[in-house]
């Protein structure tokens, strides 16, 4: 049975753009994509890091929750990430944020994915495929960090196509 899930993408190192689209790639193998426009953030963690590219890709799948895990670590993996320190510079990051209505909590996922509604570059991609979204009956687009955003659009959606 096909699951809409929601996955956080993340990079600053390398050539981040061209490091997205094969991660969206990969994705593809697993089911049909969207994906949100491209934007760059700030870093979340240490300051003294480059900025961070950032998109969300909305999933279509057969895969069972921590199968889709295992692929999108085995993604990350491939892509050449490092785990150098808590919230530090990776090729790639990819988070399971959404899997359909479910709640999963486990000691490899949690889902809805761990501070969602606090992270402007997560929010506003997921909006852009879901206007209407919600997580735990918030509505996503009715969040202050709309407001206060410091994210930066750097493509619509057919960056993915370049």
């Amino acid at each position: 049975m096909s699951i809409v899930t929601y996955i956080g993408m993340g990079s600053n190192l390398g050539d981040s753009k061209d490091i997205l689209i094969e991660a969206v790639k990969k994705l593809q193998n697993l089911g049909i994509v969207r994906v949100s426009k491209l934007y760059q953030s700030p870093p979340m963690g240490p300051q003294d890091q480059p900025n961070y590219f950032n998109a969300v890709a909305e999933l279509i799948t057969d895969l069972e929750p921590l199968a889709l895990l295992d692929q999108l670590q085995r993604f990350e993996n491939e892509s050449g990430r490092v785990r150098l320190r808590r919230w530090g510079e990776r090729t790639l990051d990819l988070d399971l944020l959404l899997y359909g209505q479910k709640k999963i909590q486990n000691e490899r996922l949690t889902v809805p994915h761990v501070g969602i509604i606090e992270r402007d570059f997560v929010v506003i991609p997921l909006l852009d495929l879901n206007p209407t979204i919600q997580i735990d009956g918030q509505t996503l687009q009715d969040l202050d960090l709309i407001q206060h955003s410091t994210l930066t659009e750097l493509a619509d959606e057919s960056w993915i196509n370049h």
